[in-house]
């Protein structure tokens, strides 16, 4: 099981941001031991200017980001999901697609960058922060032992990374 890559999809509903910054976090944090994707239930159609500067800016390829939906991943030839994260409030109450090979879930909620206000300087502070939290959380969810947990323990251990995350940092 050491091997095994597994296949990870970030699900909001825009697939423009917190999403596309999730896929680059898990792609490199990952090491090659997972696989990330990502997908919008009603894709904005690009990805937000911010997220790719944000990206660029810290040295993230970002050939692999584009707005699309997650109907691409509910098919008989998509890869298989061996985990489903919703990263936005929005997308945790929608009725998503049957996923092939009943992958674990769980949300991890995150403020929507895209929907700040104010000054360029701080919209982009929002996008970093969107960046820090879904680091934090991927970060902690690389580092766990999954082939030593059970599903159970291991889905509680998912639900806790969302729900009881300690931001400041």
């Amino acid at each position: 099981m050491s091997d095994q890559i597994f296949n990870v999809l970030f699900l909001c509903t825009g697939n423009s941001a917190r999403s596309i910054l999730a896929e680059a976090i898990l792609n490199r944090v990952g090491q090659g031991r997972f696989r990330a994707y990502s997908a919008g239930s009603q894709p904005k159609g690009e990805v937000h200017p911010f997220a790719i500067e944000l990206l660029k800016g810290v040295n993230h390829d970002t050939s692999f980001a584009r707005s699309k939906s997650w109907e691409e991943f509910a098919t008989d030839d998509s890869p298989v999901m061996d985990f489903v994260f919703t990263v936005c409030d929005n997308a945790a109450n929608e009725a998503c697609p049957v996923w092939p090979g009943q992958p674990m879930t769980a949300h991890w909620g995150v403020p929507d960058p895209a929907a700040a206000e104010g000054t360029d300087a701080e919209k982009h502070l929002a996008f970093a922060e969107t960046y820090r939290m879904l680091n934090n959380r991927i970060s902690i969810f690389t580092s766990l032992p999954l082939a030593s947990l059970d599903r159970l323990t291991l889905q509680g251990r998912l639900r806790d990374i969302g729900r009881h995350m300690p931001e400041a940092g």
